[in-house]
């Protein structure tokens, strides 16, 4: 997606440890133009009408994965990464590592909201080592639900997760794949 490389090109800071902070657009203040963009992008490329849910992981997916979900008119459903007392009943749980924050999370989600009638469309700003999307199908297929595929805004090419993923089978649609970032560089695959 175009529209999308050239924003990271222009207000994405490359960090030490292959880290891309793209906070002043995308994941701690929105653009919601470019993300109503990406949602009309990630549409076209999961035509299906069977979806019946988006799934998604808290807190950077949710906003994207809101604007995503009116292109389909379907609930998003979000995975918590904390027990609360407003979470009652059953839970699915999945362990998930955050590459960002270098840490392990219990992931939950309530039963109520996802089951095996369900068709998913998995949503997440970045892809890395995989974690966080191997945590999501692990819930889905916990709930016995049909994985349509995986929608990532930004995938990390050099590392490992977009190659895992897809040895699954599993659809996946990355906008924006960076292949190397240095310090003063970044390049983008195709």
């Amino acid at each position: 997606m175009q529209l999308l490389k050239e924003r990271i090109l222009k207000d994405g800071i490359v960090k030490p440890g292959n880290v891309l902070k793209v906070d002043s657009f995308l994941n701690h203040q929105m653009d919601i133009d470019l993300i109503n963009e990406i949602g009309k992008e990630f549409r076209k490329r999961f035509p299906s009408d069977k979806i019946t849910k988006i799934l998604t992981i808290e807190a950077s997916g949710i906003g994207i994965a809101c604007l995503v979900a009116q292109y389909f008119n379907v609930p998003v459903v979000f995975a918590k990464k904390a027990q609360s007392i407003n979470i009652d009943g059953e839970v699915y749980h999945s362990k998930v590592e955050s590459f960002t924050h270098k840490r392990v999370y219990d992931v939950i989600l309530s039963k109520k909201f996802l089951n095996a009638d369900d068709n998913v469309l998995i949503i997440d700003d970045f892809l890395a080592n995989g974690c966080a999307l191997l945590g999501l199908i692990e819930l889905v297929e916990e709930a016995g639900a049909s994985i349509e595929g995986a929608g990532i805004v930004i995938e990390k090419g050099m590392q490992t997760g977009g190659e895992i993923i897809r040895s699954k089978g599993i659809h996946l649609e990355s906008l924006a794949i960076i292949d190397s970032m240095t310090d003063t560089d970044l390049t983008f695959r195709g």
